[in-house]
């Protein structure tokens, strides 16, 4: 720095002189620093003479006066500036502010104090309205005045500049200390809170506290508060009566006079950092200009008053040192220019401005002269009446480019109009703009309800689409009001930006909020709309909307909210007894008044409309009425019937019409019905005239034409429909191309084939038949030829909620149903009265007439004759029964065409049970009879009869034959009825199909095979004859190919078969060989048989129906060439026969049939009578093809099996494809889970009833906490067998075994028995029981340890309810063996942490006293008393012994210690173990509990028990339960067993492997042996030492890298802390791809490493996040997030995982996962940025920029700038240069100061622009005037810059520069 910048004279720089260094925009030198008063007083003295200087020189220079008095505009205003303002509008969340100069500002609720925002954020947490808190309209009226600070002056979505303000006095006297408060100070404040003797006030000064004492205020709550206590919030006006305690305590009053009258006086001392607007001062004029004055006031300050706010009475009248008072109106805090203002209004403070408004807001104004022009701010303009208006400059031009200043020199006239009026100036405000001249409307005011308006469509949400109406005016549309219709997508008729026409439903200015409809028949209305209840004149007729549709009537709303009620009885001419199906909401009608009254909001209306108010001649309406006009409704009556319907008369004329029969009902079945029963003189009413041609009248009654055409929804003509209508019409005719639809007012339309349904359409008649009615969806209208496309797609014509449609259509269908029973009891008929008075559900007592041979029941007609009833085969469930008998049926359903009453025999529909049935509930039920349209069904629970609509749509009409239920199928049902109406019928709606269960077929019924299907062709051919023999050549032609077999036409239309079995010789394993023949193909092929179609049996050619048999034939070639002739063995008779043929363990192929999804087999076919199965498990032995047989097996594919059996049941085969099924030792096998045994194992089940069981330590190679958690029954799992031994396998699912090529690690060995352990080893397990003396340990499926207590923990509880606590059973520890005998099979271990390095079982947390060490010594000297063999140099071992599972229930009373007899020791062994083996399946029952959680993985030790070989002794054994296999034999307990007895008082029930037992002195020497001389003992300790020593030396060493995971345990211990060392354990694990160990690592370590290591804690959720991401699911992901969230601070948790998902390039989770972060940290400026970095990385550049918005508008200001900077930075690095640019730019101009924004700039541009833009960045920055520090800073880059990039020259000009600044500074400070 000092070669470059050498420094200048030794002259210090005075500290005032320091101040005036950093004054801001221009030298201010009235800047009163806290020196004393005299050093004050002399500076301002100079400061006047000096700045007129100044000014003088200026002036020449460049300004001109009117420059200086230039008015306010929003480029004036800046953050910080306090302004005086006057409350213009009052809304719920904000207050619009008139402040000078015509701008405007906006209050949030959240800016008016501490205290109200604080009861705003309880009101939002309790979700409930506070008592205390008063809305913002109650606190502020319009016209008050308010001192407010600018808090952001920001762009609006529209680009417009919106100035946001703050009232919080917090942020308005931040500028005061308590030391500068003084006596009669006019501050302001507001309410904070409310005390016993007065208020607390909040003035927002640091450490004053103010009070106002309750006397002091009663003149005001009298006045101005009518009485009420002042509000938290409230904004007062309050004198500052004393201070006390230097400013700390303040007491204030509000009365009138004392406010009115303050005025603000040099004793105060105020200075330019605290004046603030409001103030009254004294003042002298010290110049006056054409455009304002200066004035002087407190002494020594200047201030300037622009014409706006000269008094208006005096203007013209001021002269030099005239002496008047000044209100302040606001201070830049940069300039600290002050404006005052000298209108009599503002010189009375406390006083509220009276003037809100001129009368002629709205008045466009011809030919209006310029005052004067202000080049920023705008133009004044002189009115008619004298009145100056003001525009501001954006409104003095349609845009900035067309902008010419010359137009508005003064004089010049303009055409303008008042758009508002700013209440501070008390001027019109004036607008020249072309749009706003020629607008509508302007305001809200202006819109009138019912008035017919323009507007442009903005945006379409959910609530409705938004349209623009005018400038600043803005309506919705609801969904509801999109069209007549109820509109889908509306996006697709309505864009953004199209011009809309709408009608206004209703129009509030004060709330903003304007309602539009797009309604066609109302906006086209030609009646009068009813704006108000007084414009409903009786017997007016109006258009309105169907508002709410309610079993009383319906509610019609017009416009303005005025609504009227259509009663139930006006709805219709003829009764309607349900609205809710007739009408809809939304609705257009046509109404008349009934009556109306006004001063109580009420009217009747009425749908049934009068005559036409015009009368005519009587002479023509004879004529008239003579004919019928089209979509009228009139009554008829029935003259005579034709076979396609009804000719009638109409009434009353009696003109002849036609109403065909499908026009009789909604229903295709319900028009055939009522045609039968409708006769000659019966009268039908509300019939729909559709056409009328020639005298030729057509008809209509379907109900939903009917009330279409009643709601005129239907169009007239082609110019009222347009794409996306939904019209309800019928189908007129039906083509191969498609279907006609014809709509009630006779247009019509095509349905083409491919928009005809959502299904495949192969017929079109298959789909729709004439005369049904459909919705039709319009999608494409050509208005000049007529013509219009239709979807008849379900997807594209809904009618809302399926469930509501179906219900709807079941009780139409019912209702009409119900009005055929009424026509048929009128007919004499006794047979036909009967029949209409039986109703579903009714019980009867029948005899048996006859049982017909398809197992149908027919009952006798008792005393009716003809009337047949009926019961099918599924119906006489299964019941015998005989003719004569007396039986109770019930009945389903009368068939009203045939006359024939279907009922039931089932048990549960007779005996129905009484339950309480819930409305809306969900229930099981079963088919039991099914109608063209619905279906009649039984509830399982209670035996009810339920009828369900099968269509949920009037289109929905056809199913494919997979979809159509059968009787007996299960249904879910959800009742809409709880009590059977007149139809006898519960009302309900059927449940999703997937809930649908198959029919169950019956045990007597069955044949060979219940699923045999018949081939359909093959039974339509065995009709015929045929004299064929087998053996015959035939030749014929392929009819059909189905997977196993081919169908073919042979010679006189005979039909022969070929199995897939007949048709190659060799067949290729994968391929179908029925896929070789093409249908059409002529084959020669020779007979082989002939199959009998009612028993599917192959006949011998001798057989009498052996010429009606199919003939079987075989292509093959070696059959057609040789002369012998293969024949089907036709003689054995039973199927059963046919398969012995077969041995297990041969191959042979098969040919798929069908997968079977309910009993998890392949059918497959060996030959035509030979059929087979593979079991699902049989398969395969992968996972992927167990799980997706579909995928892996094609029907008719040729499959090599071996077959392993005959299934004894039925005559099937029995294969596999996994070769020979023989589940012998070591084999491995799929199986299925049937039972999870908790604490204990799983029992698996395999094909043909085998049962296995695994143990837990069986289950993986490493053991889990919980390891029978992944486990549910029916899962598949792959097996090793271990053992075969008694009739349950003993399995394994180790992966070790069961794929032992993937040599993955084994975490936890096999222990099988106590030669598996060595000493010393540490080995994990689970814990048995917590007994008297210690704890037991189980280490393997028959090995069982002891942890003595002082070994279980280094802390001796006081109670022993803890380890039964913290060592549950099933607990997963480490434990370390400490001793083992393997002669008396003894094992003791510990879990200490010194021994196995793991935590203590007991947490620290606990606080429990440590294990004293004289204990242990007491304990070891007892030891050795006892004649214990090994002594341990610590006493720190205890012994384990062998022992039984269930080992708690076995109890071990404390003191004998005699010695039982031998004999009876073995005896009682054996019973022991047997008890265990049946305690513990009992102990099987006990559910499982997980461990606690703070202990998960504590790291307890473990300890086991060993098992020898099976005993044979099973009959022998009592108590054995007879289903389980011999238990592992269990080491004996004496009676009076005590862990502490020596070792000679313990007996093995059995020997050791591999020893004799012939008696026991062969155990004797070897105790003996193991006794040793201490010398030897000693000799053995040091040798052990050696050993250790160096094993301690090696692990010294460190270099050493961690291979196992020893080596990491034992470096844990060492740095428990430490996350590195935890992330490389875990991907040690994940390189060897053990997953779980590396979560169950990362969950140790989350354990483990101390809360205070927050940092190392994240870092491993981190690890673990990814660990999820890479190899988990995306639930267990959200489950750790989840927990993450909780331990860490959310916010880095969050920004991890998007970083986690960006890597993994899961854009999509991380775009919505950045979208929480948004919601929920919405104030952290990092969250935006990431975001903003993440969407420019995905080159979503536009989405960026909208980020950046939002978070400028979520922020405090205060971030602003750096966020600005951050997202420039971003565009740099990642979007687009240039508009970083134009950012840094922008920012710059606004905080020209901001040299750290500077030098960010200059850093990106260094980077990534060239050299010459570089070097224009540096030239401006070294020409700010910043402090000399900064520059310094800059020219020192500049340099640097230079000397690394330029030449010498560059070097020099930059140092010759600086030294001119420092020139120039130093000049300066001299003068």
């Amino acid at each position: 720095m000092e070669e470059s910048f050498p420094r200048g004279g030794t002259r210090r720089i005075h500290k005032s002189e320091k101040t005036l260094q950093q004054s801001v925009e221009q030298d201010n030198l009235f800047d009163i620093s806290t020196e004393e008063e005299s050093t004050k007083r002399k500076k301002s003295q100079k400061g006047p003479a000096k700045i007129k200087k100044l000014k003088t020189e200026k002036r020449e220079s460049s300004k001109s006066v009117k420059e200086k008095f230039e008015i306010l505009n929003i480029e004036s205003l800046c953050e910080g500036m306090r302004i005086l303002g006057c409350v213009k509008e009052v809304n719920e969340l904000e207050l619009v502010i008139s402040l000078p100069n015509g701008l405007r500002g906006f209050v949030q609720v959240t800016e008016i104090c501490d205290a109200y925002t604080k009861k705003l954020s309880e009101q939002v947490a309790q979700e409930e309205p506070l008592k205390d808190l008063v809305s913002l309209p109650e606190l502020f009226s319009p016209g008050m005045l308010v001192r407010c600070v600018v808090s952001s002056v920001g762009i609006t979505e529209g680009g417009k500049k919106s100035v946001k303000l703050s009232l919080n006095p917090k942020n308005v006297n931040e500028v005061l200390s308590a030391e500068a408060l003084k006596p009669g100070m006019l501050l302001t404040g507001t309410v904070s809170s409310l005390e016993d003797h007065g208020y607390l006030v909040d003035i927002g000064v640091c450490g004053a506290r103010a009070f106002l004492p309750l006397q002091k205020a009663q003149e005001y709550i009298r006045q101005k508060n009518k009485g009420a206590k002042l509000k938290v919030g409230q904004y007062l006006n309050c004198i500052i009566e004393e201070v006390k305690g230097n400013g700390g305590v303040v007491g204030l009053s509000i009365g009138h006079s004392d406010v009115s009258t303050a005025v603000a006086t040099e004793e105060q001392n105020w200075t330019l950092n605290n004046l603030l607007p409001g103030l009254v001062v004294k003042a002298q004029v010290q110049k006056v200009t054409p455009v304002g004055l200066t004035l002087n006031f407190l002494s020594f300050f200047t201030g300037l008053v622009d014409f706006m706010h000269l008094d208006p009475k005096k203007a013209g009248t001021y002269f030099s040192n005239q002496t008047v008072r000044a209100c302040v109106l606001c201070v830049h805090p940069r300039t600290r220019a002050v404006r005052l203002s000298l209108r009599p209004v503002f010189l009375q403070p406390g006083r509220s401005l009276t003037r809100l408004s001129c009368q002629h807001l709205g008045a466009v104004l011809d030919e209006v002269p310029v005052q004067s022009f202000f080049s920023k701010a705008g133009a004044t303009f002189r009115l008619k009446d004298g009145a100056l208006a003001y525009a501001r400059l954006s409104h003095l031009s349609d845009s900035k480019n067309v902008f010419n200043a010359e137009a508005f020199k003064p004089g010049n006239t303009h055409k303008c109009r008042i758009i508002d009026y700013s209440q501070m100036d008390e001027l019109a405000l004036l607008s020249l703009r072309t749009s706003i001249i020629e607008a509508q409307y302007l305001r809200y005011h202006d819109i009138k309800p019912g008035a017919l308006v323009k507007g442009t469509v903005l945006t379409i949400k959910p609530y409705g689409m938004l349209v623009k109406v005018g400038e600043r005016i803005r309506g919705l549309i609801p969904p509801m009001h999109l069209a007549d219709i109820q509109m889908k997508n509306p996006e697709k008729k309505y864009h953004i930006g199209d011009e809309v026409k709408c009608r206004v439903l209703l129009c509030d200015p004060e709330a903003k909020k304007l309602m539009m409809t797009l309604k066609k028949t109302l906006i086209e209305s030609k009646l009068p709309a009813i704006t108000c209840y007084a414009d409903a004149k009786p017997g007016l007729q109006t258009h309105g909307f169907i508002l709410r549709v309610k079993d009383y009537g319906c509610i019609v709303k017009f416009y303005n909210d005025v609504q009227g009620l259509v009663p139930k009885h006006e709805l219709s001419a003829e009764y309607v007894p349900d609205p809710e199906r007739v009408f809809y909401a939304g609705q257009v009608v046509k109404v008349v008044v009934l009556n109306c009254e006004p001063s109580k909001e009420r009217m009747l209306l009425s749908f049934k409309l009068l005559g036409d108010p015009k009368k005519e001649p009587p002479g023509h309406s004879q004529k008239k009425r003579r004919t019928v006009s089209l979509g009228q409704l009139v009554d008829v009556k029935v003259l005579e019937k034709t076979k396609d319907g009804l000719e009638v008369a109409v009434l009353p004329h009696n003109i002849p019409a036609f109403l065909p029969t499908p026009h009789l009902s909604d229903h295709v079945a319900n028009g055939p019905l009522l045609y039968h029963w409708l006769q000659a003189g019966d009268t039908l009413h509300r019939v729909l005239c559709l056409s009328q041609s020639e005298g030729h009248v057509l008809l209509c009654r379907k109900p939903a034409l009917v009330s279409t055409v009643e709601g005129s929804q239907d169009p007239k003509s082609f110019a009222e429909i347009h794409p996306g209508m939904l019209l309800i019409g019928f189908v007129k005719s039906i083509k191969d191309y498609g279907v006609f639809v014809q709509f009630p007012s006779g247009l019509s339309g095509l349905a083409p084939k491919a928009i005809m349904s959502d299904k495949f359409v192969t017929s079109t008649s298959d789909h729709f038949v004439e005369g049904q009615t459909v919705v039709a969806k319009v999608t494409t209208v050509d208005e000049e030829k007529q013509r219009m496309l239709l979807s008849l797609r379900l997807s594209d014509c809904g009618l809302g909620d399926l469930a509501t449609t179906s219900l709807l259509l079941l009780s139409q269908c019912l209702e009409e149903r119900q009005g055929v029973r009424s026509l048929m009891s009128n007919r004499d008929s006794v047979l036909i009265q009967t029949l209409a008075e039986m109703t579903p559900g009714m019980v009867l007592d029948l005899e048996v007439q006859e049982v017909l041979e398809d197992g149908s029941v027919v009952f006798s007609e008792g005393p009716v004759p003809g009337l047949v009833l009926r019961a099918s085969r599924y119906h006489r469930a299964g019941q015998e029964v005989e003719p004569g008998q007396k039986k109770k049926v019930v009945i389903l359903n009368v068939d009203m065409l045939k006359l024939e009453v279907h009922v039931s025999l089932c048990h549960d529909l007779v005996n129905r049970k009484a339950k309480k049935l819930k409305k809306g509930s969900e229930y099981q039920a079963i088919v039991q009879h099914l109608e063209e349209s619905f279906a009649v069904a039984s509830l399982v629970e209670t035996g009810h009869l339920a009828a369900f609509s099968l269509t949920s749509h009037l289109n929905d009409t056809f199913r494919f034959d997979s979809e159509k239920l059968q009787v007996g199928q299960g249904v879910s049902l959800t009742l809409k009825t709880t009590e059977p109406g007149v139809t006898g019928f519960l009302l309900a709606v059927e449940g999703p199909a997937a809930k649908r269960t198959v029919r169950q077929t019956r045990k007597d019924s069955e044949t060979v095979d219940e699923d045999e299907e018949a081939d359909p062709a093959l039974v339509v051919g065995a009709v015929k004859k045929h004299t064929l023999s087998i053996g015959d050549m035939v030749t014929g032609t392929v009819k059909s190919i189905k997977p196993t077999h081919v169908v073919v036409t042979l010679d006189d239309g005979i039909i022969g078969c070929i199995h897939a079995s007949h048709i190659l010789d060799e067949v290729p394993v994968g391929t179908s060989p029925t896929a070789k023949l093409k249908v059409g193909k002529t084959i020669t092929a020779r007979v082989i048989g002939g199959r009998d179609m009612k028993t599917f049996r192959f006949l011998p050619i001798s057989h009498p129906r052996f010429i009606r048999t199919i003939p079987e034939l075989s292509v093959r070639p070696s059959e057609l060439e040789k002369d012998g002739r293969t024949a089907l063995n036709t003689h054995s008779v039973s199927p059963l026969e046919k398969i012995k043929q077969y041995q297990a363990g041969q191959t042979l192929i098969c040919f798929l049939k069908k997968y079977n999804v309910v009993k998890k087999w392949l059918e497959v076919e060996i030959a035509p009578d030979i059929r087979g199965r593979i079991p699902l498990l049989l398969t395969s032995l992968s996972f992927k093809v167990l799980k997706h047989p579909d995928k892996k097996f094609r029907i008719g594919q040729a499959l090599k099996a071996t077959v392993v059996g005959p299934d004894s049941s039925k005559a099937f085969l029995c294969l596999s494809l996994i070769g020979p099924h023989k589940l012998e030792k070591g084999e491995v096998a799929m199986g299925r889970v049937v039972k999870v045994t908790p604490k204990e194992g799983l029992t698996v089940s395999f094909p043909f009833g085998k049962i296995g069981r695994v143990s837990i330590f069986h289950v993986s190679d490493s053991y889990t906490e919980t390891p029978l958690e992944d486990f549910i029954p029916q899962k598949v799992v792959r097996c090793y067998v271990l053992s075969t031994t008694g009739h349950v396998l003993t399995l394994s699912l180790r992966s070790s075994r069961t794929n032992p090529e993937t040599k993955s690690k084994i975490t936890d060995p096999e222990i099988n028995s106590i030669q598996d352990i060595q000493e010393g080893q540490l080995l994990r397990g689970y814990v048995k029981s917590v007994q008297p003396h210690g704890v037991l340990f189980g280490l393997g499926p028959s090995v069982v340890g002891l942890a003595r207590y002082p070994h279980v923990s280094q802390y001796s509880p006081s109670k022993k309810a803890l380890y039964n606590r913290y060592l549950p059973e099933g607990k997963l520890l480490t434990a370390k063996v400490l001793s083992l005998n393997r002669q008396e099979n003894l094992l003791e271990l510990s879990f200490l942490p010194g021994d196995t390095g793991k935590p203590d079982v007991f947490p620290a947390s606990l606080g429990l006293p440590l294990l004293k060490q004289e204990e242990r010594e007491m304990e070891s000297e007892e030891k050795e008393c006892k004649g214990e063999e090994e002594k341990e140099k610590k006493n720190q071992k205890r012994k384990g012994k062998r022992n039984q599972e269930g080992q708690e229930e076995v109890q071990l009373p404390g003191k004998e210690k005699s010695e039982p007899q031998k004999p009876q020791a073995k005896k009682q062994g054996k019973r022991r173990r047997r008890e265990s083996a049946s305690e513990q399946e009992r102990g099987d029952k006990k559910q499982k509990k997980a461990a606690p959680s703070e202990e998960d993985d504590s790291g307890v030790e473990v300890y086991y028990r060993e098992g020898e070989d099976e005993v044979e002794e099973m009959s022998v054994l009592p108590k054995e339960k007879p289903t389980r296999r011999a238990e592992v034999p269990r080491l004996q307990l004496s009676s009076g067993f005590v862990w502490d007895v020596g070792l000679d008082s313990l007996t093995p029930a059995l020997p050791p492997r591999g020893e004799s037992s012939d008696s026991e002195e062969d155990d004797r020497p070897q105790q003996s042996t193991q006794k040793k001389s201490r010398k030897e003992r000693m000799l053995e300790k040091q040798k052990a030492e050696k050993e250790l020593s160096r094993i301690e030396e090696a692990l010294m060493d460190p270099g050493r890298q961690p291979e196992s995971a020893h080596d990491f345990d034992r470096l844990l211990l060492s740095s428990p802390n430490s996350s590195i060392l935890w992330l490389q354990y875990m991907a040690f694990h994940l390189q060897a791809t053990e997953i779980e160990k590396a979560r169950a690592v990362a969950e140790r370590a989350l354990k483990t490493i101390s809360f205070r290591e927050e940092q190392e804690k994240l870092n491993v959720w981190v690890a673990l996040l990814n660990l999820e991401n890479m190899y988990g699911s995306q639930e267990s992901l959200t489950k750790v997030f989840e927990r993450a969230v909780q331990y860490n601070e959310p916010l880095k948790v969050f920004l991890h995982l998007a970083d986690i998902y960006t890597k993994s390039e899961k854009f999509q989770e991380a775009g919505e996962l950045y979208n929480r972060l948004l919601k929920r940290f919405r104030q952290e400026k990092a969250v935006w940025i990431k975001y903003g970095a993440f969407l420019l990385r995905r080159g979503q550049a536009g989405a960026s920029h909208r980020v950046m918005q939002r978070a400028l508008e979520c922020l405090p200001n205060k971030e602003h700038v750096d966020v600005i900077a951050k997202f420039a930075q971003l565009e740099f690095q990642l979007g687009d240069v240039e508009r970083a640019k134009a950012i840094f730019e922008n920012t710059l101009s606004t905080y020209p100061k901001r040299t750290d924004v500077w030098s960010i700039y200059i850093d990106m541009t260094i980077k990534h622009g060239s050299q010459k833009e570089v070097r224009d960045i540096f030239e401006r920055v070294i020409h700010l005037s910043l402090a000399p520090k900064r520059m310094k800073f800059f020219f020192k880059r500049y340099l640097d810059y230079e000397k690394q990039h330029g030449t010498e020259k560059d070097v020099q000009a930059v140092k010759a520069k600086a030294l001119e600044y420092v020139e120039a500074k130093s000049s300066v400070l001299e003068d």
